[in-house]
């Protein structure tokens, strides 16, 4: 039996504190960023002359000419509420291949905009033009990946769902690192991986920000009617994958003696024509 102590140390160590290469080196995962940079932003909803379209295409200039041009930022996307708490609330997400990449990332970004509008004052307006859609206050989490992440077959052409599962560690006494990598293989391999529904999925835990113990999974789909379909095709996988009902049930009650049962779900809409 090991202590909290010890299994914080070692699923923490290798989890929550800036591991992820490690991770991915267990799976031969393919190359992907091994950090996530989530800013939940609002809209301005004092702006009178609010125009999506308009929003849209401020947006499309600026990773034309300089998210799509950083070579320090691996990926980009935003994200719309739909069904969240907050329907003020947009999200923009940015992946770097290291820990190094995300520090640069930033004066590069100012080096691409000057060069984008080398006049200053024509500068100042778009930018201007470009905050003015957003509200001041903001916050900013950042994620490790973990192996097991389901990619993307093709290039989408339209929008997605996007439904974000954020569970939290419970840290048993009895838990082991050992373990809980075992589960998480076995449940992708015969669950999420072989649901077609399921168009593109990506873990990740907590690297720096307000909450330790946040394990998050997204999960991507061609619209909210496949969300029913599934929960359904992960029940039948999951009798296939174990046929004997009390095989499941230990499977469950193991992968879920590492989580405390509070869970948030979220729904929101990727913007197709705005990411990286």
């Amino acid at each position: 039996m090991k202590t909290t102590n010890q299994f914080i140390t070692t699923v923490l160590t290798m989890l929550l504190l800036l591991s992820p290469s490690v991770l991915l080196a267990q799976e031969e995962a393919p190359k992907g960023p091994e950090f996530i940079a989530v800013t939940t932003m609002h809209w301005n909803m004092d702006m009178e002359d609010f125009d999506m379209k308009e929003w849209k295409a401020i947006e499309k200039e600026f990773l034309d000419k300089v998210t799509m041009k950083n070579e320090f930022i691996m990926g980009a996307s935003t994200y719309l509420h739909l069904f969240t708490a907050d329907n003020t609330e947009l999200i923009s997400v940015q992946t770097f291949a290291s820990w190094e990449d995300m520090g640069k990332f930033g004066d590069r970004n100012g080096e691409l905009i000057k060069e984008a509008w080398p006049d200053e004052a024509a500068r100042e307006t778009f930018m201007k033009k470009r905050m003015a859609y957003y509200a001041n206050e903001h916050s900013d989490e950042i994620y490790a990946t973990m192996p097991g992440v389901k990619f993307m077959t093709e290039k989408p052409t339209k929008d997605m769902v996007t439904y974000v599962r954020k569970n939290h560690f419970s840290f048993p006494e009895d838990g082991t690192q050992k373990e809980f990598m075992a589960l998480k293989k076995e449940g992708f391999d015969a669950i999420i991986s072989k649901n077609e529904y399921i168009k593109a999925y990506y873990p990740h835990v907590h690297a720096w920000g307000s909450d330790k113990t946040e394990y998050v999974e997204a999960f991507f789909l061609d619209s909210m009617a496949d969300m029913d379909k599934m929960y359904d095709r992960n029940t039948e996988l999951m009798k296939e994958a174990y046929p004997d009902e009390d095989a499941r049930k230990a499977k469950r009650k193991a992968w879920s003696n590492y989580f405390t049962g509070v869970h948030g779900d979220y729904l929101f809409t990727w913007v197709h024509d705005l990411s990286k």
